[in-house]
């Protein structure tokens, strides 16, 4: 069900929803921030978002544990919108709707977000190398990066911002030169 057409169909105006309040109270990057956060809970936590996502689980239970794992660490704002999709039976949306919103503020933001994949661990002067290169190709204010590390790729990088791929790994490089060599003349 994550990830599907549904899942966005139903995810975007609920992000969309939540983008207008945070505009309304000059909140969007605190909201951000705390949608990176509950985020990174889920994925640290699966039995958390299975619990959330059971259609056999009480709402009033998910309310509850919801209030006790976020406590105050979330604005009040963006709690009572959690409780309220609860209430509406869209929590197991949550995690699309979160990432619906983080899209929606980079947009507003004029971020770019750049998936960078290398063989190893990025220094931070590496980081900004890839971020320098981004914005110059995408003209974008800030680059936003999700790093990934796949030692699989021998040496190097690949950059996925939006459907822009820039291959600059090992592995690519062979697989370019194999092709060429493979083909007549």
């Amino acid at each position: 069900m994550k990830d599907s057409v549904i899942t966005s169909e139903i995810s975007a105006p609920y992000a969309q929803a939540l983008m207008s309040l945070a505009q309304s109270q000059n909140l969007t990057d605190r909201f951000g921030e705390d949608a990176s956060a509950i985020l990174t809970l889920l994925k640290e936590s699966p039995e958390l978002e299975h619990f959330l996502e059971s259609p056999i689980v009480d709402l009033d239970a998910k309310k509850a544990v919801l209030q006790q794992v976020l406590g105050d660490q979330v604005h009040p704002y963006v709690r009572n919108f959690l409780l309220l999709i609860v209430d509406q039976r869209r929590i197991a949306f949550l995690a699309g709707i979160l990432k619906q919103y983080q899209t929606l503020l980079r947009d507003v933001n004029q971020t770019a977000l750049a998936e960078v994949i290398s063989a190893i661990e990025l220094t931070e002067d590496q980081k900004q190398t890839v971020r320098d290169r981004v914005i110059a190709l995408t003209g974008a204010r800030q680059v936003e990066l999700e790093t990934t590390v796949d030692p699989d790729l021998i040496g190097g990088v690949i950059i996925k911002v939006g459907s822009q791929i820039i291959d600059a790994s090992l592995r690519g490089q062979l697989r370019r030169i194999s092709l060429r060599l493979g083909s007549p003349a």
